[in-house]
């Protein structure tokens, strides 16, 4: 196995590498290493192109375009589930109205959103998983979370709050304590937000997709925005204002 993601990244370079060669491979980067490493293992994970070449099931319909924005300062990480088309056309993420929704959640302008020193964005795929038969976009692709997340996750040292958006995403991050919904979820926020920054050191705060399909989701669940949302900001908040 390499130690290092620039180890993997010559080798990989060197010869073609099937999903399974990623996944045995593949270093969890240890949280001593410097920025460079994490550029490293950037540069790699921008390289990929398994769900094209190696996919599970069809292959991605069109060129990987993988998009993420980490760094080792980031103190908030939004984990969404992967990047819509006009993210894939644009190579930058939530830039599009789902995003403007997200801002509006979060209480930040698009010049903080985008401040990579201060808040991460990686979603479940990094790449547009392309549009269901109904118009809708796909899930995740598989392949992208077990090759890379753990191997992220470990990089992103700083991050003390995760905005957990949506059902892949909470499967994810938190594990047993994922309710049978993502509306169930999303209600138990609050033991969820006190029980992850006890045990885990980075508070986890779960939430819907900040999609416009949801506006009914957001209609019929009203408690959301007037129980969650303040609490969100303020948290957002205090680790840009009142961290630094």
């Amino acid at each position: 196995m390499c130690q290092t993601s620039q180890a993997m990244w010559n080798e990989c370079k060197r010869v073609p590498a099937t999903r399974r060669d990623l996944v045995s491979r593949r270093a969890d980067a240890p949280t001593t290493e410097n920025d460079l490493s994490l550029d490293d293992y950037l540069k790699t994970i921008r390289q990929c192109t398994i769900c094209r070449d190696d996919p599970i099931g069809r292959p991605l319909p069109h060129q990987p375009r993988p998009t993420l924005s980490v760094t080792r300062s980031a103190t908030i990480l939004v984990a969404g589930q992967a990047p819509g088309l006009r993210v894939h056309e644009t190579g930058q993420s939530f830039n599009d109205r789902s995003g403007d929704r997200l801002r509006e959640w979060m209480g930040v302008d698009r010049e903080t959103f985008y401040d990579a020193s201060r808040i991460a964005i990686a979603a479940m795929g990094f790449c547009f998983p392309g549009y269901d038969k109904n118009g809708g976009d796909l899930p995740p692709r598989r392949e992208c979370a077990p090759i890379w997340r753990d191997g992220l996750m470990a990089q992103m040292v700083s991050v003390r709050l995760v905005l957990c958006i949506g059902l892949y995403s909470q499967r994810y991050h938190l594990g047993v304590l994922r309710q049978p919904s993502m509306t169930e979820t999303v209600r138990n926020w609050r033991f969820i937000l006190d029980r992850t920054e006890a045990k885990q050191g980075r508070a986890v705060i779960p939430l819907p997709h900040p999609s416009w399909r949801n506006t009914g989701w957001l209609k019929r669940n009203p408690w959301f925005e007037e129980e969650v949302l303040p609490v969100l900001r303020a948290r957002v908040a205090d680790e840009l204002y009142n961290n630094e």
